[in-house]
């Protein structure tokens, strides 16, 4: 289904950066030829429903509502939309059903669970850009982000030539904002370069349409109950969407789990609870990491040591392709581990950090030598400066 999911999309080979003047700065996601890419969701569902549905072996049955699942027995009671129910009994249970699943709430009654759940306190809104003169309004094959540090707001592209941009704030300043006025005096201040883009009285309007919505992160262990049910996706490990990650750590749980049918002959004795082994420690880890992506969109892009470190990583990625490689490009680009790739981070930073340290320490070696053959200015003084930009460096 590559070709079909990916034909209506929008690749985007790099954030485009707003900074509060209007200047716009791109900042690649990887190597040329890598791009993340702007899919429809709700194509993408009817896509995989559609190609589902050509299983004889698949029946779907919509407006189906869970509200009981009996682990000893296997069945299953759904609450149909006329009131009605439907009980239903299956060898095994995939719940696939979202942040607040049924099927884990009666993981929850068994001894030895671990859960917990994180609202962040940030919500969001979504506003529309609309086309302009029949085309895309800003560039296309961007990921637009405005950082201020405490709060941002994205655009991705639509194929309609809309762009859905999303504003990410704490709820508290959401609050502060009750009036029309309010709300083009804020993107006045924040984003003067969108309010041409939306349209003031457009913009005031869309903003008001719906209230701030909450987002949350779930970590939950183990994955499986015997050999009856396991948890897939959001039902598991629901994660806030600073990476884009969520969906493709989802489509990965089918995957491994598939990899594991096949290795293991279908036995879920063995499959299941090897798949919570493999999967429990990659997913809480790529929780985490979307938790500081958030940080770093919002507030690092803004920071010339960031961009620096940036530049940085991927010469030395370049130069040395299989020992340092970004951090984005591990995620996104390929299919390590996410708890590996954690641990790598980690070690590439202190070796980078060390390294630059090292480099810091030779140059006040070296000036101190021609300072003090050639001193400007008393030698100590000159000393201490440089040594404190060297440590500032580690």
């Amino acid at each position: 289904m590559e070709d079909k999911i990916v034909s209506k999309g929008i690749p985007m080979h790099a954030r485009m950066i707003h900074s509060p003047s209007g200047k716009r700065s791109p900042i690649p996601y990887g190597k040329k030829g890598q791009y993340i890419l702007s899919v429809d969701r709700a194509n993408l569902n009817k896509e995989l429903l559609s190609a589902a549905e050509t299983y004889p072996s698949a029946k779907m049955n919509f407006e189906h509502k869970l509200i009981d699942w009996n682990l000893e027995s296997g069945s299953m009671t759904f609450l149909r939309k006329d009131g009605s129910t439907k009980v239903t009994t299956c060898d095994l249970t995939v719940g696939c059903d979202g942040a607040f699943s049924a099927v884990r709430k009666r993981f929850m009654r068994q001894s030895r669970f671990n859960y917990s759940q994180t609202y962040i306190p940030h919500g969001y809104m979504e506003l529309t850009i609309p086309p302009k003169h029949g085309d895309f309004a800003m560039e296309p094959n961007f990921l637009h982000i405005w950082p201020r540090n405490t709060f941002m707001m994205i655009a991705l592209p639509n194929l309609d030539m809309t762009f859905t941009c999303t504003l990410f704030m704490p709820f508290e300043d959401f609050e502060k904002i009750t009036t029309g006025d309010e709300v083009l005096e804020f993107f006045q201040r924040y984003f003067p370069d969108s309010i041409p883009l939306f349209g003031g009285e457009a913009l005031k309007q869309d903003y008001f349409r719906l209230p701030a919505q909450a987002m949350v992160s779930v970590k939950c262990s183990p994955y499986h109950i015997g050999t009856t049910c396991v948890l897939m996706g959001d039902a598991a490990h629901a994660v806030v969407p600073f990476y884009g990650q969520g969906m493709n750590a989802g489509f990965e749980d089918c995957i491994v789990f598939d990899e594991l049918l096949d290795q293991y002959n279908c036995d879920f004795s063995i499959c299941l609870p090897e798949f919570t082994r493999l999967r429990v420690p990659d997913d809480h880890a790529i929780a985490d990491l979307a938790m500081y992506n958030y940080i770093e969109m919002r507030a690092h892009v803004n920071s010339k040591w960031f961009l620096f470190r940036k530049h940085l990583d991927m010469i030395l990625h370049y130069m040395m392709p299989n020992t340092i490689i970004p951090l984005y490009t591990m995620v996104t680009f390929t299919r390590t581990r996410y708890h590996e790739i954690v641990k790598r981070w980690q070690w590439q930073n202190k070796v980078i950090n060390r390294g630059l340290f090292l480099c810091g320490v030779s140059l006040v070696v070296g000036s101190t030598y021609l300072l003090i053959k050639h001193p400007p200015c008393t030698p100590s003084i000159q000393l201490d400066r440089l040594w404190n930009w060297a440590l500032s460096l580690k």
